[in-house]
């Protein structure tokens, strides 16, 4: 049985890494092309970057419609796909396609690996329904995981925009500079305000621009960054001294964040100790003085 269940996450493992490296292609070569391109390497590069997804929507094509879709379950998916950094339109056939891919293989492994003679009914509906929940709970992990690296990364943009700002640039050549600096260190940050500027450039007004940007996002400090913009457009207000101040202001709620976090360790550690730790103090304390009493009682009744 030890033996089958190892087999089982083995070949189960191989799969979903087979699956990450397929779907990682695209973005992994757009980060090593920007690592080693030239300046003028750019046109080459938007050439290059479509082409794997291109080969990953043929690759999975025959199983995009198996899953019945509605425009609004495809709205919602396409929302959800924006927020994890995935915008190309065969991102969302890839996720249908999952659906199908996995659940196929994790019965078929099920198949394979003989864990359906125990109770075949229970191991293929446990196999299907999990296949079919892993791309809703991996497309959740990536979007909080983009979010904090957002979240994370706000504060070093602002400073940056604050200095672009204040050295003579106008806004929307800060956000480009900016986005253009932080594509190696934040590179999430980064290509939401290279979104941004594109945007402005396109002639959507700033307060739009930025008010898309937290609502593509669904990051709460970028909505409130983009109602002080809104503000400061307005009102008159400098956009440098605004800015800085609410880096500031994250800094200190994150800051908070981290004392909040470290006071509840405590309340945490309760459940360990309960279960793990005290148990074991029992057993050497309270061991040998059961065994002399189970002893003595032996002695004197038997």
């Amino acid at each position: 049985m030890g033996l089958i269940l190892l087999a089982f996450l083995t070949v189960f493992l191989l799969t979903a890494s087979l699956g990450a490296l397929l779907f990682y292609r695209q973005t992994a070569l757009r980060r090593l092309s920007e690592v080693v391109s030239r300046p003028g390497d750019d046109v080459l590069l938007r050439s290059i970057a479509p082409t794997a997804g291109l080969k990953i929507a043929r690759l999975v094509k025959p199983f995009e419609n198996v899953v019945p879709r509605s425009k609004e379950d495809v709205s919602t998916l396409e929302r959800r796909l924006s927020r994890a950094g995935y915008r190309e339109k065969a991102s969302v056939n890839v996720f249908y396609s999952c659906k199908v891919l996995v659940p196929g293989t994790l019965c078929l492994l099920a198949a394979a690996t003989g864990l359906y003679v125990f109770n075949p009914f229970f191991v293929f509906a446990m196999a299907g329904g999990l296949g079919f929940l892993i791309p809703d709970f991996w497309l959740s992990n990536r979007i909080r995981a983009r979010q904090t690296a957002i979240r994370l990364g706000l504060p070093e943009a602002l400073d940056l925009i604050v200095i672009c700002v204040e050295a003579g640039l106008s806004m929307d050549k800060a956000t480009m500079r900016t986005g253009e600096e932080l594509r190696l260190s934040q590179p999430a940050i980064a290509d939401e305000l290279n979104l941004v500027y594109l945007a402005q450039r396109a002639g959507r007004p700033r307060s739009e621009a930025w008010k898309h940007f937290g609502e593509r996002t669904g990051v709460d400090s970028v909505r409130s960054l983009a109602s002080i913009l809104i503000q400061a457009d307005k009102f008159g207000t400098g956009i440098g001294k605004t800015l800085r101040t609410h880096s500031e202001s994250l800094r200190m709620r994150r800051r908070q964040d981290a004392e909040e976090q470290a006071a509840k360790t405590t309340v945490k550690l309760v459940f360990p100790l309960v279960i793990f730790i005290f148990p074991s103090l029992f057993v050497v304390t309270l061991g040998p003085s059961m065994i002399t009493m189970m002893e003595g009682f032996a002695k004197y009744l038997g």
